[in-house]
């Protein structure tokens, strides 16, 4: 009976945020059973080109490491964060949320090569983090009782958390810049005038290879500048 609750409470969470926690979840044992090391997982650039070691690109954002404090801290904001994305802002749009995850990603993995990081988990939670805070600005915060802000100050104390335990914030940098970079992109510039038309119909005709139907859009926009 206690499984089948168990199994049911987890299959109630959203499908990428399940397969993503799972995933982190799993790498940690793995390597909490000595079946795989940390050396095997870590971002490096060189082992990726010259020795196709592909997997590299996925596994930094698996791994927070050995289970303690710190492992137990990121994956219950990263847990909580992402669910509550997948469930608000992205309900209904799990090809969304998935491009989400991508375009992060991909930032971060080009990012990750100049700041010399071998695991971007945590900078790739703190880009959560900071989407969903901007997309609750109302929302009051409480931190460990002794901190109230709005939601948007969140990922900025959450860095001067890192900061006060001897943690470089470059990580929580990262996932501030990156995450400000897709809600910027998502969220601010189809605001614009003009930016729904760019953004939307320019995806749209990306998709069906048609170039007459791009340079048109093109036109159009210029057009409603102009007019502007």
């Amino acid at each position: 009976m206690a499984y089948q609750t168990i199994q049911q409470e987890y299959l109630q969470i959203p499908v990428v945020t399940r397969a993503y926690t799972t995933a982190c979840v799993l790498t940690t044992a793995a390597v909490q059973l000595e079946l795989i090391t940390p050396f095997q997982l870590y971002f490096n650039p060189d082992l990726i080109l010259r020795n196709y070691q592909v997997w590299r690109l996925i596994t930094n954002f698996l791994f927070f490491g050995p289970v303690g404090f710190n492992f137990l801290f990121n994956m219950i904001f990263l847990y909580r964060y992402c669910r509550m994305l997948e469930e608000g802002s992205f309900r209904g749009r799990t090809a969304d949320f998935v491009f989400m995850f991508l375009f992060g990603g991909l930032l971060m993995t080009i990012f990750g090569t100049f700041v010399n990081l071998v695991f971007l988990g945590q900078a790739f939670t703190i880009m959560l983090v900071y989407i969903w805070s901007r997309r609750n600005p109302s929302v009051r915060m409480n931190f460990f009782g002794l901190l109230n802000f709005q939601a948007p100050f969140l990922p900025w104390v959450l860095m001067g958390f890192s900061l006060l335990l001897g943690n470089s914030i470059i990580v929580d940098l990262l996932g501030i810049a990156v995450g400000h970079v897709y809600y910027f992109l998502e969220d601010v510039f189809p605001n614009q005038p003009g930016g729904a038309l760019f953004s939307a119909s320019l995806l749209q005709s990306s998709v069906s290879h048609d170039p007459s139907e791009i340079i048109l859009i093109y036109e159009r926009n210029i057009s409603y500048y102009y007019k502007c």
